[in-house]
């Protein structure tokens, strides 16, 4: 599967980031940007998975529990952040994740940029062929 398959649902997850950031504006605490999205998406009939905590296996042992922001629509993986400014090394938590799920999209979104929403895309092509299951993550 390519990465635009899933294009659709990227443009419907921005949609409710900027009805977020319009909404709230930019400079509030972080952590609530992420129920105001959740809100979001349940408002638009977006799945999500939301603060579930993921866990990372190597030969049956636990090496890692994580808990990423977003899951939405099976395919997605979304990080939210509210920085003045958001620096590149902010991009190594997602592209984590991302190679951990063997998920290809990811998006991180920052809500504290004053006038503007800022956010990036970012694309793992050798995952592009599997989105089916979390390879060797489970889900606690």
């Amino acid at each position: 599967m390519k990465p635009d398959a899933h294009k659709d649902e990227g443009y419907k997850l921005m949609g409710a980031a900027f009805e977020v950031y319009n909404q709230q504006g930019a400079g509030l605490a972080e952590e609530i940007y992420p129920e105001s999205m959740e809100m979001g998406l349940a408002d638009r009939g977006i799945p999500f998975d939301a603060k579930r905590e993921r866990c990372c296996y190597y030969k049956g042992r636990l090496l890692k529990r994580y808990v990423p922001d977003l899951f939405v629509s099976d395919g997605l993986l979304v990080e939210l952040k509210a920085l003045t400014t958001l620096p590149p090394e902010h991009e190594a938590p997602l592209m984590n994740y991302l190679q951990l799920t063997k998920r290809p999209v990811g998006y991180l979104i920052n809500f504290g940029h004053k006038d503007i929403l800022e956010w990036r895309r970012i694309i793992l092509p050798e995952y592009t062929a599997r989105v089916d299951g979390l390879a060797k993550i489970s889900a606690n």
